[in-house]
């Protein structure tokens, strides 16, 4: 049976240490974790590896974890002590790493490898819920420091790939990402408004249009009150390129998240368990 095509995700990752926590903390995010619980079973069986493109962590030209046993990267504040000794026990991989190095280099891009960065929430806060047995190797690809998003679209086509290798692509960000707005009823309309522009640029345009109208983010309704910096938007446009020509389907969409504000996440392509046992 030849390797299927595995689709890319964009997944918004909720807040901080949320998967290692209980009660109504933690139930905020619950159908978050369904969703990624639907993921997991829409994929089949595991894939080979995970690339992670967390939007927490920014470099000068495109990085990836190569330690073979990454640690973590506390990149939260506020929450109880315990929460800075949860540990993600995931294998990395330098075969990987050095693998998507070679492929962004030959798409002409800059990328080196970091043996020592560990997983941070972005990447934590998804893997936990969607892998809980740790048992899949993961991969964590930054942004770049100069946040372009045509730039990061480039990526994401040099990495497309990688999907008929069994490695699954996951830009981890939050469609919606404005902390002050986040905690007051302020960004509850923008929100709405943002996400609604890109459920249309994402679901309904067609590849070029969708990729135009994401270079241009910054016109669409309230861009910058959903996003002062483009770090948590960014994840997604790697996730758009790999998968340039495929359709995107929603498969997260809350309209009280937070108590009010709407998020969603996305995929690209269709899951080998759409494709039937004879794939």
């Amino acid at each position: 049976m030849t390797q299927p095509r595995l689709p890319s995700y964009f997944v918004s990752h909720g807040g901080g240490p949320w998967p290692y926590m209980t009660g109504p903390f933690r139930s905020n995010f619950a159908r978050l974790e369904q969703s990624l619980i639907e993921m997991r079973a829409e994929l089949g069986d595991a894939p080979n590896a995970v690339l992670m493109v967390s939007g927490h962590w920014e470099e000068s030209g495109f990085t990836l974890s190569s330690g073979e046993h990454p640690g973590m990267v506390y990149d939260y504040y506020g929450f109880p002590d315990e929460l800075y000794r949860i540990a993600y026990r995931a294998p990395g991989s330098a075969a990987l790493a050095q693998r998507v190095c070679n492929l962004i280099q030959s798409g002409g891009i800059e990328a080196r490898l970091d043996p020592f960065r560990g997983f941070d929430h972005g990447t934590f806060s998804v893997m936990k819920p969607l892998y809980p047995d740790e048992n899949v190797p993961v991969v964590q690809l930054s942004l770049d420091a100069g946040l372009d998003p045509a730039r990061h679209l480039e990526l994401g086509r040099a990495l497309a790939p990688l999907r008929d290798e069994g490695v699954l692509i996951i830009g981890s960000g939050l469609s919606f990402h404005n902390l002050p707005a986040m905690r007051d009823a302020s960004g509850h309309e923008p929100s709405r408004l943002f996400d609604a522009w890109l459920r249309w640029t994402l679901v309904h345009a067609k590849s070029d249009e969708r990729a135009a109208r994401l270079v241009n983010w910054e016109q669409a309704p309230h861009a910058r009150d959903a996003h002062q910096r483009e770090d948590h938007l960014l994840p997604l446009m790697v996730a758009v390129g790999a998968a340039w020509d495929e359709t995107g389907s929603t498969t997260y969409h809350q309209t009280d998240f937070a108590g009010g504000l709407t998020v969603s996440s996305f995929r690209f392509g269709n899951p080998p368990t759409a494709l039937g046992p004879g794939r």
